[in-house]
């Protein structure tokens, strides 16, 4: 029974570190894409007055709402096609850690706008803010395979490369 519970779970394991980026990247896309399309309408984000504000701080009032919500839903809607097409990564996930930096300024700009009680019990815009911190962490791991890099489900080969990462970090001190 141990050997099947085994060999089930490295072929499970395997299974996830062969597509688990690609689901990632394309789950991520998803997200971008819908979110960044829904500011295109006027009142169907439940973000877009937050971010226009939010550009318009950044801009000194400069750029206006009118202005910045279209352009951050074309923004978005970029990078969620680059995402799920996997065409264009290192621009795509340029403009996704660009983009994720200005969303994180509302819990400077208007924390008693995203906190109900400052800093532990954020509003519904808080948390949507909060969340994106899983957003960053998935486009840094795919950002870890653009150049042809792999998970690695087998702890041999794993065990390798960390030994190999580990010398090559000696030999240039």
């Amino acid at each position: 029974m141990i050997d099947l519970f085994n060999r089930i779970d490295v072929a499970v394991t395997n299974w996830m570190a062969k597509y688990g980026v690609t689901m990632l990247r394309v789950g991520l896309g998803i997200v971008f894409f819908w979110f960044g399309f829904l500011k295109f309408f006027p009142g169907l984000s439940p973000a877009q007055t937050l971010a226009g504000r939010t550009i318009e701080v950044l801009t000194f009032g400069v750029v206006q709402p009118e202005i910045s919500v279209p352009i951050l839903a074309a923004w978005e809607t970029l990078i969620g096609i680059g995402l799920i097409t996997g065409k264009f990564m290192r621009v795509t996930l340029l403009l996704l850690f660009l983009q994720m930096i200005g969303t994180i300024m509302p819990l400077f700009f208007f924390p008693n706008e995203v906190f109900t009680r400052i800093p532990y019990a954020p509003t519904l815009e808080g948390q949507y803010i909060i969340k994106n911190m899983v957003l960053i962490a998935a486009g840094v791991v795919i950002g870890a395979t653009v150049r042809g890099g792999k998970l690695v489900a087998d702890p041999d080969v794993a065990h390798a490369a960390r030994k190999r990462e580990q010398i090559k970090m000696e030999t240039q001190r």
